[in-house]
């Protein structure tokens, strides 16, 4: 309790910094710890995509989407930013996300460019044409500060010497630019633009459009991002588009802060065309309060509409030599969440693998064009939707045999939903059962009181489980929306032997087309997919792709007259074999 005495006055202006910095954060963790036994307000792993409120856009047709996404660390917590998402959030943890509306900014903006600026948080976007600082970004406050021109993608970069530079660009087969602002003079020009990188496509692959980069059309330049690391300036953008599994990220390397620029051989270094969920482009680096470097990335569905998107998270860091890194690798399985360890870009898996995909399933009804298989196929593009949202409905998955349960996401597809805007207190409400043998069920999960907003919800469970059957009932659907799953993933160990190791890889250059290659390797036993891996240097195999029921794989993304080199894992339900060998193809 506060007592005002007479002659004492509260300047309750200053208080409210203060309740929304520390109270509600506090009051998050302490609601998280009072829910169920399924510890996910406990979890120290998430899995891709962010479990986030991603909020239906406000026109036809009904979708969610966030992208174009930016992290900065201020006041303590992570601001994280997403086009289209009708506000911000931030989180003192990564894992308790505090939504704040943006009704003080240009929200509807794409391309959102928060920066620290002279220590505080400044504000801009698409062709905005206006700068905004943050008074109070707890509470939404914010103020114009200047008049900019219109930039396209812009990012916002404060250099060690107290420069501050602006880096935009966003069209069909074009480029980024540069241009000097003066934060003592409302963030004026000062000089004109500099060009600093132009796309490729003749000669990079991962710039030709399409999901496999076979496409024709145009290439897409956009979503410019500076890092500056060791003296070096990282000038990272995005192609060939956003709608694309191949949507990635590739990196020119400078000596000051507008160049010149010089294309890093090793682009694209944030690439994620395989996977449940794919895309890694348009994004944004930061560190975390230990100091790892992290990438936040927009992640492509683009089923209803070319902008139904969503926001991952990815290791990144720097080697030896100055390679930017970016690891995607199983980067939609659980990873360790910023700061609960000491992070490597080579290595932040939990080490859980999926137990659920291809498995037998049954549900309690199907809509046509929605069979239950959809629900595990490893394709967040399709799902399965039972007749109704009605309480009842259910998913069920035979995992085969007795395994280990450690988590598992929650994939809703809002099949049928008629709905525009945030949902307030409102969202999916189940729970999850388990079995041995199909007839005695025990609930593992209890969200049947749920109101939080979780479309892509990630359970880490307080105490494994050891199950064969799993089962999803519904009780409530927001939207009016059907009960429709685009992935009910269910991770953990198969307690079975893992895989043999890959042996006899080769890789064949198209010796008329550079950027393409074959990869072949022997079968192996107890595989259920590969990972082919590859990069520019022994040891720095960051870039990959997953390949499911064959032995090769034509990759189409690589730089022409680079050389690369290759190595093959080999992934089941109980662990990975990393292939140890690796093969030079020039």
């Amino acid at each position: 309790m506060i007592t005002v005495c007479e002659n004492q006055r509260i300047n309750y202006k200053l208080l409210v910094p203060t309740f929304y910095k520390f109270i509600l954060p506090l009051a998050a963790v302490i609601a998280g710890s009072a829910m169920t036994a399924s510890g996910a307000e406990q979890s120290a792993t998430y899995c891709n995509p962010l479990d986030l409120d991603y909020r239906f856009q406000l026109d036809n047709p009904t979708r969610r989407e966030a992208a174009d996404p930016a992290v900065v660390f201020y006041g303590g917590e992570y601001w994280l930013f997403a086009s289209k998402s009708g506000g911000y959030w931030h989180s003192p943890d990564f894992r308790h996300w505090i939504f704040v509306d943006g009704k003080g900014l240009p929200i509807e903006d794409y391309a959102p460019a928060p920066a620290m600026i002279n220590g505080r948080l400044y504000y801009t976007a698409f062709n905005t044409g206006k700068i905004f600082r943050a008074d109070n970004p707890w509470t939404g406050t914010w103020t114009k500060v200047g008049d900019l021109k219109q930039y396209p993608d812009p990012d916002l970069f404060q250099d060690d010497d107290g420069k501050v530079y602006v880096y935009y660009g966003c069209s069909a087969n074009g480029g980024i630019n540069v241009v000097e602002l003066d934060p003592a003079n409302k963030f004026k020009e000062i000089g004109n633009p500099v060009v600093c990188l132009k796309c490729d496509p003749p000669h990079r692959g991962w710039e030709v459009p399409g999901n496999d980069n076979t496409a024709t059309g145009n290439t897409w330049v956009e979503g410019a991002w500076m890092t500056k690391h060791d003296g070096k300036y990282y000038l990272q953008y995005a192609a060939p588009g956003t709608q694309f599994h191949s949507y990635a990220d590739g990196i020119y390397v400078g000596t000051t802060a507008k160049g010149p620029f010089t294309y890093a051989p090793y682009s694209p270094f944030s690439h994620k065309p395989t996977g449940f969920i794919t895309g890694a482009g348009h994004s944004g680096t930061f560190q975390d309060a230990q100091g790892n470097w992290w990438r936040v990335v927009t992640m492509v569905i683009s089923v209803r509409h070319m902008f139904e998107r969503r926001v991952g998270l990815f290791p990144a860091g720097f080697c030896a030599d100055g390679q930017m890194s970016c690891n995607t690798w199983l980067g939609d399985y659980p990873e360790f969440l910023p700061g609960t360890k000491k992070a490597s870009p080579k290595d932040n898996s939990v080490g859980w693998m999926l137990l659920s995909c291809d498995k037998k399933a049954e549900a309690s009804s199907e809509r046509k064009d929605f069979p239950v298989a959809n629900a595990f196929d490893e394709n967040i593009q399709t799902w399965w939707s039972a007749q109704t949202g009605n309480a009842g409905e259910w998913l069920k998955v035979d995992l085969g045999k007795v395994c280990r349960i450690d988590a598992m996401q929650i994939n809703f597809a809002d099949e049928g939903a008629q709905f525009q805007g945030k949902l307030l207190n409102d969202g999916y409400q189940y729970y999850v059962e388990a079995s041995r043998d199909g007839s005695n069920w025990e609930r593992i999960i209890d969200r049947s009181d749920n109101h939080r907003d979780a479309p892509q919800e990630y359970i880490q469970l307080d105490h494994p489980v050891r199950e064969r059957y799993v089962r999803l009932v519904n009780v409530h659907c927001p939207a009016n929306a059907c009960f429709s799953v685009s992935g009910f993933r269910i991770f953990g160990n198969g307690l079975g032997r893992e895989p043999a190791a890959v042996k006899n890889v080769t890789a064949q250059r198209n010796p008329n087309d550079g950027r393409e290659a074959t990869i072949s390797w022997e079968p192996t036993k107890r595989t259920e997919f590969y990972v082919v891996r590859f990069g520019v240097a022994p040891g720095q195999l960051f870039d990959n792709y997953q390949v499911y029921g064959v032995t090769n794989v034509d990759i189409h993304s690589l730089n022409s007259g680079v050389p690369y080199y290759f190595t093959v894992d080999a992934v089941n339900e109980s662990g990975v074999a990393r292939g140890k060998d690796t093969f030079l193809l020039k």
